[in-house]
């Protein structure tokens, strides 16, 4: 979900947000048509900065817009879902790797704090046990330090997280995928913690090829076949 601050939002960044939590929720549904005057009264803003913020979603490949036609939400694909899966199996790694070389005593608190905080995702709607869940993975991120891998690594994760819901839909988590994931994301948070950069590696290549977006590959691709 998107990374909401107690800062206050001006009126296009706040159409953006609201816009953006409705897709990747699923509230608005792929391929769907924006109403954008309805939508523009639903959050509580005029057109000017709905339309803004409709544009910059279309140039972060969210909404489709064609010539005088509605704005549509993008479909989501088999080969997108592809295409993330395929970063993130390098770069997540190479986050957690550094962030075991160089995270520091309030990176290890948030790390940790976050990682208590994390609920089972079992509902594609649960929006808050998904913010959980990305809140650990900044927190791995962050501790990088390394600016240019965590914006990109932060912007791949609003991308994926449709694809996390997709994934999930598909075939919900077992008892033992429960387990599973809990275990993989307390290996990473100890690797990262005695400084084990080979073992956050590691833990954190497991994870991401155990993820929902790599279940979304195959229920896209069983629904293309």
């Amino acid at each position: 979900m998107p990374n909401r601050t107690t800062a206050i939002l001006t009126k296009n960044d706040y159409a953006y947000a609201e816009i953006l939590e409705r897709i990747l929720t699923g509230r608005l549904e792929a391929g769907a048509v924006i109403p954008q005057r309805e939508l523009a009264q639903q959050i509580g803003v005029s057109t000017t900065p709905l339309r803004e913020a409709v544009r910059r979603l279309a140039a972060e490949g969210f909404i489709h817009l064609e010539a005088h036609r509605d704005a549509r939400v993008t479909e989501v694909s088999a080969e997108e879902a592809r295409h993330l899966y395929e970063v993130r199996e390098s770069m997540d790694p190479l986050a957690a790797g550094l962030a075991a070389e160089r995270r520091t005593e309030s990176d290890l608190r948030r790390i940790r704090e976050s990682l208590e905080s994390m609920t089972t995702l079992r509902d594609p709607a649960d929006v808050e046990a998904l913010a959980a869940h990305r809140a650990f993975h900044r927190s791995i991120y962050e501790a990088s330090r390394n600016p240019i891998l965590i914006d990109v690594l932060e912007r791949l994760w609003d991308k994926a997280d449709r694809y996390r819901l997709v994934g999930l839909r598909f075939r919900g988590d077992s008892p033992s995928d429960v387990d599973r994931v809990t275990a993989e994301h307390r290996r990473i948070a100890d690797a990262v913690e005695r400084g084990d950069a080979a073992g956050a590696t590691a833990a954190m290549l497991e994870h991401v090829r155990n993820s929902l977006g790599r279940r979304a590959i195959d229920a896209l691709g069983a629904a293309r076949g």
